[in-house]
């Protein structure tokens, strides 16, 4: 018999609205579930991780998880909260970020272990591309009225929202295909349940309506609340945008760094939201955490998780080792031990230049080095003010006017770190 779903993500807080008999209808067997992902990027970010994590708690309650890639919908673009269109892709893009999307998936959900309520993935593109537009208003749209669409708020913002161009007929059709993607799923992969966030509550209702008007059958819904943070500011972005799942994108140690910096009352939800411990865990931490909160003990435990979880325990251990190196009384010694993988890691995005290694063999003095070999800086004179405000560093240390760079100076034998005050970084990469 399959567990508690509904159960498990209240204790979670993961429950904005639900469909009156959903609880029921899980418990009496396996059943299966979908969640939609926007395939316009090649990877996720961390605000698509509540719609993982909900269908990752599907699975580990015994249910089969669907996870929906829209690569027609994906053309469209949802007006949930949004104030424009997306651009078009072509299908061979779309393929592409599929294929990413789903091995980010695959560390969160079970795609191959051949049990019942293994993973699937589906694109609706695949049963929309032969759909004429004539075919879909007869046998879809003339099930929907007009006032019905109109009323949803995704709609109605829209429309009426101040300053705006309105809503184009390609978005107001939204929530007609995706509404019909429930109808597909329900008819085809005995999906009888549409998960996401609580943005989402219009179009999926307007699923179970044509499930209930055409496939002659009962669909649910469930979505989740969306996240915020505490100061309010909005979860998932940095000062550099979105934190992606994708290595390349965001490194995984400014990945770490962004969990571990959450703040006490966001750590307490974000560990119940983001991570699979179970509630006694949970509950002992945050009473440990209570007590000790100088040590950051649930900032901690929610870090490793989740970056273990997206980017595996050798990943972690780096990240974990680089934030130990910087914040440590010996940084600026830790820091020449930093192998290669992890320093750019650690300053993934920072501005570099490249200068030949004869020019540190032979000495490059530390105004040569911040404004005309590299241009860190705009000119030799802003260069020595600098060193005069003693805000210039050199792998950590504070330097002044005068200084030299030598070979003795290279972390791992090819970068030098100079920072003006603690924020402004820049890399010399010695070729």
């Amino acid at each position: 018999m399959p567990k508690n779903f509904i159960e498990e993500l209240q204790w979670r807080g993961m429950v904005h609205d639900v469909m009156p008999d959903t609880e029921t209808h899980l418990l009496e067997k396996m059943r299966a579930a979908y969640v939609g992902f926007d395939p316009t990027a090649d990877s996720l970010h961390i605000g698509n991780l509540v719609p993982i994590m909900l269908l990752a708690f599907f699975q580990r309650s015994g249910h089969k998880p669907v996870s929906l890639i829209g690569g027609a919908t994906g053309m469209i673009g949802d007006p949930s909260g949004k104030s424009s269109e997306r651009n078009l892709l072509d299908e061979e893009t779309l393929r592409h970020n599929q294929e990413c999307v789903r091995q980010q998936l695959s560390r969160f959900l079970d795609f191959s272990s051949g049990a019942d309520n293994e993973a699937v993935m589906v694109n609706n593109y695949d049963w929309m591309k032969e759909f004429s537009f004539l075919d879909f208003i007869r046998d879809v749209g003339k099930h929907i009225t007009i006032n019905y669409m109109m009323a949803k708020d995704s709609v109605k913002n829209r429309v009426s929202g101040e300053g705006q161009e309105g809503m184009s007929f390609t978005e107001f059709s939204y929530q007609l295909v995706q509404g019909y993607d429930f109808l597909h799923l329900f008819q085809n992969n005995g999906c009888t349940l549409q998960m996401g966030g609580s943005d989402q509550w219009g179009n999926i209702t307007t699923g179970t309506e044509l499930i209930r008007r055409i496939g002659r059958g009962k669909g649910f819904a469930l979505t989740c609340p969306l996240i915020t943070k505490s100061d309010g500011s909005k979860f998932g972005k940095s000062e550099d945008g979105n934190i992606w799942l994708d290595a390349k994108r965001t490194s995984p140690y400014k990945f770490y760094q962004y969990w571990l910096n959450t703040s006490d009352e966001d750590a307490e939800k974000y560990i119940k939201i983001f991570t699979f411990l179970d509630k006694e865990t949970i509950e002992a931490l945050i009473s440990e955490h209570e007590n000790e909160k100088h040590l950051k003990k649930l900032q901690k435990r929610l870090t490793q998780e989740i970056t273990t979880t997206v980017h595996g325990e050798p990943a972690y251990q780096r990240a974990l080792k680089a934030s130990e190196i910087l914040f440590s009384k010996t940084a600026a010694e830790d820091l020449k031990k930093i192998d290669e993988q992890t320093f750019l890691e650690i300053f993934d995005g920072v501005n570099q230049a490249e200068i030949p290694k004869s020019i540190v063999t032979h000495g490059l003095d530390i105004i040569g080095a911040l404004a005309e070999k590299t241009g860190f800086l705009k000119s030799n004179g802003e260069a020595i003010r600098a060193l005069k405000e003693n805000s210039i560093s050199v792998n950590l240390n504070k330097v002044s006017e005068g200084y030299i760079i030598k070979e003795q100076d290279l972390i791992n034998g090819q970068f030098i770190l100079i920072q003006r005050g603690k924020k402004n970084k820049f890399i010399i990469k010695v070729d």
